[in-house]
Protein backbone atom coordinates (compact mmCIF):
# COMPACT_ATOMS: atom_id res chain seq x y z
CA UNK A 1 0.00 0.00 0.00
CA UNK A 2 1.08 3.33 -0.97
CA UNK A 3 0.34 7.13 -0.20
CA UNK A 4 -0.98 7.22 -4.12
CA UNK A 5 -3.27 4.88 -3.93
CA UNK A 6 -7.04 5.36 -2.92
CA UNK A 7 -6.88 3.81 0.17
CA UNK A 8 -5.34 5.80 2.95
CA UNK A 9 -1.75 5.47 3.97
CA UNK A 10 -0.75 2.90 7.19
CA UNK A 11 1.30 4.42 10.08
CA UNK A 12 2.50 1.98 12.79
CA UNK A 13 3.49 3.90 15.91
CA UNK A 14 5.01 1.71 18.79
CA UNK A 15 4.47 3.17 22.41
CA UNK A 16 1.54 4.18 23.56
CA UNK A 17 2.44 7.31 25.83
CA UNK A 18 2.16 10.87 25.60
CA UNK A 19 4.57 11.21 22.49
CA UNK A 20 2.76 8.41 20.63
CA UNK A 21 -0.70 8.97 21.51
CA UNK A 22 0.12 12.76 20.18
CA UNK A 23 1.59 11.52 16.85
CA UNK A 24 -1.46 9.19 16.66
CA UNK A 25 -3.75 12.13 16.72
CA UNK A 26 -2.27 14.68 14.22
CA UNK A 27 -1.54 11.52 11.89
CA UNK A 28 -5.55 10.52 12.29
CA UNK A 29 -6.47 14.10 12.20
CA UNK A 30 -4.95 13.91 8.34
CA UNK A 31 -6.65 10.90 7.30
CA UNK A 32 -4.09 8.74 7.89
CA UNK A 33 -4.46 5.14 9.66
CA UNK A 34 -3.07 4.95 12.70
CA UNK A 35 -2.35 0.95 14.08
CA UNK A 36 -0.50 1.97 17.42
CA UNK A 37 1.08 -0.59 19.80
CA UNK A 38 2.31 -0.94 23.08
CA UNK A 39 3.46 -3.71 25.12
CA UNK A 40 1.67 -2.91 28.37
CA UNK A 41 -2.08 -4.53 28.97
CA UNK A 42 -3.37 -0.39 28.37
CA UNK A 43 -2.03 2.91 27.12
CA UNK A 44 -0.30 5.82 29.06
CA UNK A 45 0.81 3.85 32.08
CA UNK A 46 3.72 5.71 32.92
CA UNK A 47 1.81 9.13 32.27
CA UNK A 48 -0.99 7.65 34.67
CA UNK A 49 1.64 6.94 37.14
CA UNK A 50 3.33 10.39 36.80
CA UNK A 51 0.29 11.93 37.85
CA UNK A 52 0.09 10.27 41.33
CA UNK A 53 -0.63 12.87 43.62
CA UNK A 54 -1.08 15.75 40.68
CA UNK A 55 -0.56 15.80 37.08
CA UNK A 56 1.81 18.49 36.68
CA UNK A 57 1.40 18.98 32.73
CA UNK A 58 3.66 21.99 31.83
CA UNK A 59 5.24 24.80 32.80
CA UNK A 60 4.43 28.87 32.87
CA UNK A 61 7.64 30.00 32.58
CA UNK A 62 8.48 32.90 29.94
CA UNK A 63 9.79 30.66 26.87
CA UNK A 64 13.24 31.67 27.48
CA UNK A 65 13.25 30.19 30.80
CA UNK A 66 11.77 27.14 29.71
CA UNK A 67 13.80 26.19 26.60
CA UNK A 68 17.06 26.88 28.82
CA UNK A 69 15.50 23.95 31.19
CA UNK A 70 16.70 21.52 28.21
CA UNK A 71 20.36 21.76 28.96
CA UNK A 72 22.83 21.13 26.10
CA UNK A 73 19.95 20.09 24.25
CA UNK A 74 17.72 23.39 24.67
CA UNK A 75 18.51 24.15 20.94
CA UNK A 76 17.31 20.68 19.75
CA UNK A 77 14.26 20.99 21.56
CA UNK A 78 13.64 24.69 21.04
CA UNK A 79 12.80 23.69 17.80
CA UNK A 80 10.35 20.94 18.68
CA UNK A 81 8.49 23.51 20.60
CA UNK A 82 8.54 26.07 17.76
CA UNK A 83 4.90 24.71 16.71
CA UNK A 84 3.47 23.49 20.44
CA UNK A 85 4.66 24.64 23.29
CA UNK A 86 3.26 25.29 27.07
CA UNK A 87 0.68 27.77 26.01
CA UNK A 88 -0.32 25.27 23.25
CA UNK A 89 -0.43 22.55 25.52
CA UNK A 90 -2.76 23.77 27.87
CA UNK A 91 -4.63 25.25 24.89
CA UNK A 92 -5.29 21.73 23.75
CA UNK A 93 -6.07 20.45 26.90
CA UNK A 94 -8.88 22.60 27.27
CA UNK A 95 -9.79 21.05 23.78
CA UNK A 96 -10.14 18.03 25.37
CA UNK A 97 -12.62 19.69 28.40
CA UNK A 98 -10.30 19.85 30.97
CA UNK A 99 -9.63 22.97 32.87
CA UNK A 100 -5.84 24.07 34.00
CA UNK A 101 -4.69 26.25 36.56
CA UNK A 102 -1.16 27.57 37.59
CA UNK A 103 0.09 27.06 40.79
CA UNK A 104 2.11 28.79 43.46
CA UNK A 105 5.52 27.42 41.89
CA UNK A 106 4.58 28.01 38.20
CA UNK A 107 3.74 24.27 37.45
CA UNK A 108 0.38 24.14 35.42
CA UNK A 109 -2.15 21.62 36.65
CA UNK A 110 -5.31 19.99 35.40
CA UNK A 111 -7.75 21.73 37.37
CA UNK A 112 -8.79 18.34 39.84
CA UNK A 113 -5.40 17.43 39.55
CA UNK A 114 -6.14 14.00 38.16
CA UNK A 115 -4.14 12.43 34.90
CA UNK A 116 -6.76 9.06 34.30
CA UNK A 117 -9.64 11.82 33.64
CA UNK A 118 -7.56 13.51 30.64
CA UNK A 119 -6.34 10.52 29.17
CA UNK A 120 -9.48 9.07 29.62
CA UNK A 121 -11.14 12.17 27.22
CA UNK A 122 -7.71 11.88 24.70
CA UNK A 123 -8.32 8.25 23.70
CA UNK A 124 -11.89 8.80 23.28
CA UNK A 125 -11.06 11.20 20.78
CA UNK A 126 -8.65 8.67 19.13
CA UNK A 127 -11.15 6.05 18.82
CA UNK A 128 -13.87 8.51 17.62
CA UNK A 129 -10.99 9.47 14.70
CA UNK A 130 -10.03 5.83 13.99
CA UNK A 131 -7.02 5.02 16.07
CA UNK A 132 -6.47 1.48 16.43
CA UNK A 133 -5.17 0.98 19.98
CA UNK A 134 -3.05 -2.62 20.17
CA UNK A 135 -2.36 -3.66 23.63
CA UNK A 136 0.15 -6.36 25.13
CA UNK A 137 2.19 -6.39 21.78
CA UNK A 138 6.05 -6.17 21.94
CA UNK A 139 7.80 -4.87 18.98
CA UNK A 140 11.04 -7.32 18.79
CA UNK A 141 12.26 -5.46 15.41
CA UNK A 142 11.86 -5.54 11.27
CA UNK A 143 11.90 -8.75 9.06
CA UNK A 144 13.99 -8.76 6.14
CA UNK A 145 11.42 -7.65 3.97
CA UNK A 146 11.12 -4.34 6.66
CA UNK A 147 8.01 -5.89 8.34
CA UNK A 148 7.75 -5.16 11.88
CA UNK A 149 8.20 -8.13 14.00
CA UNK A 150 5.36 -8.11 17.02
CA UNK A 151 4.74 -10.37 19.74
CA UNK A 152 1.40 -10.99 20.69
CA UNK A 153 -0.33 -13.64 23.04
CA UNK A 154 -1.37 -15.16 20.22
CA UNK A 155 2.25 -15.22 19.00
CA UNK A 156 4.49 -13.27 16.49
CA UNK A 157 3.05 -11.62 13.65
CA UNK A 158 4.31 -9.08 11.23
CA UNK A 159 3.49 -5.73 10.37
CA UNK A 160 3.76 -3.32 6.56
CA UNK A 161 3.03 -0.14 7.31
CA UNK A 162 4.02 3.18 4.92
CA UNK A 163 5.51 4.35 7.55
CA UNK A 164 6.67 3.66 11.82
CA UNK A 165 7.10 5.93 14.65
CA UNK A 166 9.36 4.01 17.61
CA UNK A 167 7.73 6.33 20.88
CA UNK A 168 9.36 3.93 23.15
CA UNK A 169 10.48 5.41 26.18
CA UNK A 170 13.35 5.90 27.83
CA UNK A 171 14.82 3.60 30.62
CA UNK A 172 13.60 4.24 33.79
CA UNK A 173 10.48 2.60 35.29
CA UNK A 174 10.81 -0.38 33.25
CA UNK A 175 7.82 -2.23 34.74
CA UNK A 176 5.82 0.83 33.05
CA UNK A 177 7.44 -0.56 29.33
CA UNK A 178 10.08 1.93 29.41
CA UNK A 179 12.65 -0.49 29.71
CA UNK A 180 15.14 0.82 26.96
CA UNK A 181 15.12 -2.80 24.76
CA UNK A 182 14.74 -0.87 21.92
CA UNK A 183 18.57 0.03 22.10
CA UNK A 184 19.61 -3.21 20.98
CA UNK A 185 17.36 -3.25 18.40
CA UNK A 186 18.55 0.37 16.89
CA UNK A 187 22.34 -0.48 17.31
CA UNK A 188 22.02 -3.30 14.76
CA UNK A 189 20.71 -1.00 12.31
CA UNK A 190 23.48 1.14 12.51
CA UNK A 191 22.00 3.70 14.75
CA UNK A 192 24.57 5.28 17.43
CA UNK A 193 22.56 5.16 20.88
CA UNK A 194 23.60 7.68 23.38
CA UNK A 195 24.50 5.52 26.87
CA UNK A 196 20.78 5.86 29.21
CA UNK A 197 21.54 6.96 32.18
CA UNK A 198 19.57 7.94 35.15
CA UNK A 199 17.88 11.15 35.55
CA UNK A 200 15.94 13.00 37.65
CA UNK A 201 17.48 10.60 40.26
CA UNK A 202 18.61 10.26 43.97
CA UNK A 203 22.45 9.47 44.82
CA UNK A 204 24.22 7.71 47.38
CA UNK A 205 26.68 8.59 50.21
CA UNK A 206 29.69 6.37 51.07
CA UNK A 207 27.20 5.50 54.00
CA UNK A 208 25.29 7.49 56.68
CA UNK A 209 25.82 6.23 60.17
CA UNK A 210 23.73 3.96 61.73
CA UNK A 211 21.72 6.24 64.09
CA UNK A 212 21.03 8.78 61.07
CA UNK A 213 20.03 5.72 58.85
CA UNK A 214 17.62 4.32 61.02
CA UNK A 215 16.36 7.56 62.61
CA UNK A 216 15.92 9.76 60.08
CA UNK A 217 15.40 8.03 56.41
CA UNK A 218 12.39 8.77 54.47
CA UNK A 219 12.57 12.38 56.73
CA UNK A 220 11.85 15.75 54.51
CA UNK A 221 14.92 18.90 54.52
CA UNK A 222 12.71 21.91 53.78
CA UNK A 223 13.25 25.25 53.10
CA UNK A 224 16.79 24.63 52.40
CA UNK A 225 19.37 25.17 49.26
CA UNK A 226 21.59 22.96 47.64
CA UNK A 227 24.68 24.21 45.39
CA UNK A 228 27.36 22.73 43.45
CA UNK A 229 30.27 24.29 43.84
CA UNK A 230 30.94 27.74 41.74
CA UNK A 231 27.23 27.50 41.34
CA UNK A 232 23.87 29.82 42.18
CA UNK A 233 22.18 27.76 45.64
CA UNK A 234 18.84 26.16 44.77
CA UNK A 235 15.68 26.39 46.91
CA UNK A 236 13.43 24.03 47.67
CA UNK A 237 13.46 19.96 49.35
CA UNK A 238 14.36 17.02 49.49
CA UNK A 239 14.07 13.83 51.73
CA UNK A 240 17.07 11.64 53.20
CA UNK A 241 17.29 8.09 52.09
CA UNK A 242 18.52 5.23 53.69
CA UNK A 243 21.15 5.35 50.91
CA UNK A 244 22.07 8.91 50.20
CA UNK A 245 19.29 12.20 49.23
CA UNK A 246 16.36 12.04 46.49
CA UNK A 247 13.40 14.77 45.92
CA UNK A 248 12.57 17.72 43.89
CA UNK A 249 15.48 19.72 44.91
CA UNK A 250 18.28 16.92 44.39
CA UNK A 251 16.36 15.96 40.78
CA UNK A 252 16.93 19.77 39.80
CA UNK A 253 20.68 19.10 40.01
CA UNK A 254 20.59 15.98 38.62
CA UNK A 255 22.36 16.19 35.80
CA UNK A 256 25.59 18.21 36.91
CA UNK A 257 25.71 15.89 39.45
CA UNK A 258 25.52 13.14 38.10
CA UNK A 259 28.62 14.80 35.00
CA UNK A 260 30.32 15.35 38.22
CA UNK A 261 30.62 11.75 39.49
CA UNK A 262 31.24 11.10 35.88
CA UNK A 263 34.11 12.63 35.73
CA UNK A 264 36.03 13.02 39.13
CA UNK A 265 34.39 9.79 40.63
CA UNK A 266 32.51 11.92 42.92
CA UNK A 267 30.37 15.23 43.64
CA UNK A 268 30.10 17.70 46.35
CA UNK A 269 27.16 19.69 46.80
CA UNK A 270 27.06 22.12 49.35
CA UNK A 271 23.74 22.62 51.90
CA UNK A 272 21.99 25.65 53.66
CA UNK A 273 20.43 24.98 56.21
CA UNK A 274 18.64 28.05 56.49
CA UNK A 275 18.87 29.54 53.52
CA UNK A 276 16.79 32.76 54.30
CA UNK A 277 19.44 33.80 56.95
CA UNK A 278 22.44 35.67 56.48
CA UNK A 279 25.96 34.63 58.03
CA UNK A 280 26.39 37.25 59.90
CA UNK A 281 22.98 37.37 61.67
CA UNK A 282 23.40 32.87 62.04
CA UNK A 283 27.31 33.89 63.61
CA UNK A 284 25.52 36.43 66.08
CA UNK A 285 22.74 34.34 67.41
CA UNK A 286 24.97 31.55 67.87
CA UNK A 287 27.67 33.53 69.65
CA UNK A 288 24.96 34.25 72.59
CA UNK A 289 26.05 32.59 75.73
CA UNK A 290 24.24 29.56 76.25
CA UNK A 291 24.90 28.88 79.67
CA UNK A 292 23.06 25.75 81.35
CA UNK A 293 22.02 24.82 77.89
CA UNK A 294 22.87 21.62 75.44
CA UNK A 295 24.05 22.82 72.22
CA UNK A 296 21.13 21.03 70.46
CA UNK A 297 18.86 23.42 72.80
CA UNK A 298 21.20 26.50 71.80
CA UNK A 299 20.73 25.37 68.11
CA UNK A 300 17.17 24.67 67.92
CA UNK A 301 16.36 28.05 70.19
CA UNK A 302 18.97 30.47 68.43
CA UNK A 303 18.72 28.93 64.84
CA UNK A 304 15.63 26.66 64.79
CA UNK A 305 17.73 23.60 64.19
CA UNK A 306 15.89 20.48 65.23
CA UNK A 307 15.16 17.03 64.12
CA UNK A 308 16.53 15.88 60.53
CA UNK A 309 18.21 19.41 60.00
CA UNK A 310 20.21 18.71 63.44
CA UNK A 311 20.57 15.26 63.07
CA UNK A 312 22.30 16.03 59.28
CA UNK A 313 24.45 19.16 60.73
CA UNK A 314 25.80 16.49 63.59
CA UNK A 315 26.58 13.98 60.83
CA UNK A 316 29.02 15.95 58.87
CA UNK A 317 29.96 19.23 60.52
CA UNK A 318 33.58 18.53 62.73
CA UNK A 319 34.20 18.84 65.97
CA UNK A 320 36.19 21.25 65.54
CA UNK A 321 32.81 23.66 63.78
CA UNK A 322 30.55 22.57 66.78
CA UNK A 323 32.94 23.71 69.35
CA UNK A 324 32.99 27.56 67.45
CA UNK A 325 30.00 29.44 66.79
CA UNK A 326 31.28 31.42 63.95
CA UNK A 327 32.43 28.09 61.83
CA UNK A 328 29.19 26.33 63.20
CA UNK A 329 27.30 29.15 61.49
CA UNK A 330 29.42 28.26 58.39
CA UNK A 331 28.23 25.07 58.50
CA UNK A 332 24.93 25.42 58.93
CA UNK A 333 25.17 27.99 55.57
CA UNK A 334 27.26 25.30 53.03
CA UNK A 335 27.27 21.88 55.03
CA UNK A 336 29.46 19.39 52.27
CA UNK A 337 27.70 16.33 51.37
CA UNK A 338 29.99 14.30 49.42
CA UNK A 339 27.80 11.77 46.49
CA UNK A 340 29.35 9.10 45.38
CA UNK A 341 27.15 7.46 42.52
CA UNK A 342 23.30 7.65 41.08
CA UNK A 343 20.53 5.94 42.26
CA UNK A 344 20.16 2.67 39.49
CA UNK A 345 18.27 3.69 36.28
CA UNK A 346 15.35 1.92 36.55
CA UNK A 347 14.30 3.69 40.33
CA UNK A 348 14.54 7.40 38.32
CA UNK A 349 11.96 9.36 37.03
CA UNK A 350 13.26 9.84 33.41
CA UNK A 351 16.21 8.72 31.51
CA UNK A 352 18.99 10.75 29.81
CA UNK A 353 20.87 9.79 26.83
CA UNK A 354 19.07 7.75 23.48
CA UNK A 355 18.67 8.82 20.15
CA UNK A 356 21.01 11.69 19.60
CA UNK A 357 19.66 14.39 17.40
CA UNK A 358 22.52 14.46 14.82
CA UNK A 359 21.26 10.49 13.93
CA UNK A 360 17.78 11.97 12.55
CA UNK A 361 16.78 14.59 10.02
CA UNK A 362 15.14 17.70 10.95
CA UNK A 363 11.73 15.84 10.96
CA UNK A 364 12.71 13.15 13.61
CA UNK A 365 13.34 10.38 10.69
CA UNK A 366 16.28 8.07 11.34
CA UNK A 367 18.82 8.75 8.26
CA UNK A 368 20.09 5.00 8.32
CA UNK A 369 16.33 4.18 8.49
CA UNK A 370 14.17 6.20 5.80
CA UNK A 371 10.63 6.10 7.16
CA UNK A 372 11.24 5.47 10.50
CA UNK A 373 10.73 8.10 12.99
CA UNK A 374 11.60 8.58 16.88
CA UNK A 375 9.92 11.04 19.21
CA UNK A 376 9.80 11.21 23.43
CA UNK A 377 11.68 10.43 25.68
CA UNK A 378 13.97 7.89 23.68
CA UNK A 379 15.42 11.13 22.06
CA UNK A 380 18.50 12.09 23.46
CA UNK A 381 17.51 14.84 26.29
CA UNK A 382 16.46 15.48 29.44
CA UNK A 383 14.84 18.05 31.52
CA UNK A 384 13.97 18.29 35.44
CA UNK A 385 10.47 17.51 36.73
CA UNK A 386 8.00 20.49 36.52
CA UNK A 387 6.38 19.89 33.79
CA UNK A 388 9.18 19.79 31.18
CA UNK A 389 9.35 16.27 30.13
CA UNK A 390 5.98 16.11 29.42
CA UNK A 391 5.66 19.22 27.51
CA UNK A 392 9.02 18.61 25.00
CA UNK A 393 7.56 14.24 24.72
CA UNK A 394 3.83 16.18 23.36
CA UNK A 395 6.07 18.57 21.05
CA UNK A 396 8.36 16.13 19.40
CA UNK A 397 5.59 13.68 19.11
CA UNK A 398 3.58 16.23 16.70
CA UNK A 399 6.94 16.62 15.03
CA UNK A 400 7.49 13.66 13.84
CA UNK A 401 3.80 13.09 12.70
CA UNK A 402 4.33 16.12 10.69
CA UNK A 403 7.32 14.90 9.49
CA UNK A 404 5.35 11.29 8.80
CA UNK A 405 2.99 13.40 6.76
CA UNK A 406 5.12 14.97 4.78
CA UNK A 407 7.45 11.70 3.95
CA UNK A 408 3.83 10.21 2.75
CA UNK A 409 3.20 12.95 0.98
CA UNK A 410 7.00 12.38 -1.51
Amino acid sequence: MTASTASPPTVAIIGGGPAGLMAAEVLALAGVKVELYDAMPSVGRKFLLAGVGGMNITHSEAKPAFVARYGQRQAEVAQLLGDFDADALRTWIHGLGIDTFVGSSGRVFPTDMKAAPLLRAWLKRLREHGVTLHTRQRWLGWHADGALRIAAPAGEHRVKADACLLALGGGSWARLGSDGAWVTLLQQRGVQIAPLQASNCGFDVTAWSPFLRDKFAGAPLKNVSLALPGAAPRLGEFVLTASGIEGSLVYALSAPIREQIKRHGGAIVHLDLLPQTPLAKLQAALSKPRGAQSLAKHLHRQAGIEGVKAALLRELATTEQFNDPAQLATAIKALPISLVKPRPLDEAISSAGGVPFEQLDRHLMLKRLPGTFCAGEMLDWEAPTGGYLLTACFASGRVAAQGILDWLKH
